[in-house]
């Protein structure tokens, strides 16, 4: 599979489709099993607070692989990501009720690249707050 994006088509500034992502306690049991993080502080209430967090947290590697779908969706091939890193700024909160949580996140081309490839600057957001900074990837176009 390749990118279906064209570098020759992609200006910088370009914007990618953004996209809303719904957090659940179940969502995080459902992570914690697929990845083997069973920290207490992504399911167990009780605990999360006796350690100074507002509530339970979403997996940070879970807030990073959801926020990276922007981009894959995108790109139309998510093996067309070479490189991608966050900071970690703050934690989204999973409270326990139906609503659960929401990750919002939006991306830009920031800069074309040698080789046919791009950075996207992501920007991720729950509750208002910005949960990644830093949060860019580099992409191999066709």
């Amino acid at each position: 599979m390749s990118a279906n994006i064209s570098y020759d088509q992609v200006e910088v500034g370009t914007e990618l489709p953004a996209q809303v992502f719904p957090v659940s306690r179940a969502t995080l049991v459902r992570y914690a099993g697929a990845s083997g993080d069973f920290n207490p502080i992504h399911w167990n209430e009780s605990f999360a607070t006796s350690v100074g967090l507002p509530d339970v947290i979403a997996h940070g590697m879970f807030t990073m692989a959801e926020a990276i779908r922007v981009v894959t969706d995108w790109v139309g091939d998510p093996g067309a990501v070479v490189d991608y890193g966050v900071r970690f700024t703050k934690p989204v909160v999973v409270p326990n009720d139906e609503t659960g949580a929401e990750i919002q996140v939006s991306a830009k081309v920031a800069a074309k690249l040698d080789d046919r490839r791009v950075r996207v600057d992501l920007l991720a957001t729950s509750a208002r707050q910005k949960v990644l900074g830093m949060s860019r990837a580099v992409v191999q176009l066709s």
